[in-house]
């Protein structure tokens, strides 16, 4: 068992015709993933990598109405009409790749997607990834090894690099979920974390978080009043970070206190959460926990 994503996920693909659509459609492909159409308005009839193109998510689902997840690499700009699209349709999964979309919009449709009971990931984010059954993003699956330990992350980058680590101590990865590093994001930790305490195959989670915003500080409250639980391991990147420093992404900056790395450690040392100081230190403490 996994979640999110698995061998009966079916995927369509939002902007396949782009460059990074069509590279990472490919590579998806490769991976096992079951791709059954993509969408491009304008380019209907076309095919990449043998995947049919259509010029709506309607006319898609009409001919595939297997599909239940989608990938977006729409351009930020029409990012948003994509999604809305993509909901509108019915399916219930969207992982949303595309960064650098108005704050507005990801307000909106995030909104919106909560309301019709479709779950989005993203946007800005690496997507989901259940080895060896589905990979639907962008990361590097030769890191992810099958097994028992769960990942949710605000950073793409130190998600491959701890999969990785844990790789080669023969700690593998049940689901790795990237959520996104926005400051509006469609799915936080509290939400994939419940899915985790569900799922019979994760027996461990790796928390990766960073500066800026609460999610983190909202997680360990979380956390500390559940009953039923799952041992965390938490790593903080950007500890080094001076206040009102932006640190890549949309959401990782603090101010006035807030935000700060030092005071997601407190909220995580109350909670009772097992916190890495370096990477390295991941494996050596799942090791001891699970």
């Amino acid at each position: 068992m996994t979640i999110l994503v698995n061998s009966n996920t079916k995927v369509l693909v939002q902007g396949i015709t782009g460059k990074q659509g069509s590279f990472h459609t490919k590579l998806m492909i490769d991976y096992g993933t079951k791709i059954l159409a993509g969408v491009t308005p304008g380019k209907g009839g076309q095919n990449v990598h043998g995947i049919p193109v259509y010029d709506t998510v309607e006319e898609a689902i009409k001919e595939h109405p297997e599909i239940n997840t989608s990938i977006v690499f729409v351009p930020a700009q029409f990012a948003s009409e994509a999604i809305f699209e993509a909901i509108d349709a019915g399916i219930k999964l969207i992982v949303v790749i595309t960064e650098r979309i108005p704050m507005h919009d990801e307000i909106m449709f995030v909104n919106y997607a909560k309301a019709k009971e479709a779950t989005i990931i993203g946007p800005n984010c690496p997507g989901v990834i259940s080895p060896p059954y589905s990979k639907v993003g962008i990361m590097p699956g030769h890191l992810f090894r099958p097994g028992r330990i769960g990942i949710i992350s605000r950073s793409g980058t130190l998600t491959y690099e701890v999969a990785y680590r844990l790789s080669r101590r023969g700690l593998g990865i049940s689901t790795a979920v990237g959520i996104g590093g926005d400051a509006i994001i469609g799915t936080d930790f509290i939400e994939i974390y419940s899915k985790f305490i569900e799922d019979k195959d994760t027996d461990a989670i790796v928390l990766i978080g960073e500066i800026g915003g609460d999610l983190e500080e909202r997680f360990a409250q979380y956390y500390s009043q559940l009953k039923n639980k799952k041992p965390v391991v938490a790593f903080i990147a950007g500890k080094s970070a001076p206040e009102g420093k932006r640190m890549g992404h949309a959401g990782a900056i603090i101010s006035m206190g807030m935000g700060s790395a030092q005071s997601k450690i407190e909220s995580f040392k109350r909670a009772n959460i097992h916190i890495a100081e370096f990477l390295e230190d991941i494996p050596d403490i799942l090791e001891k926990i699970v």
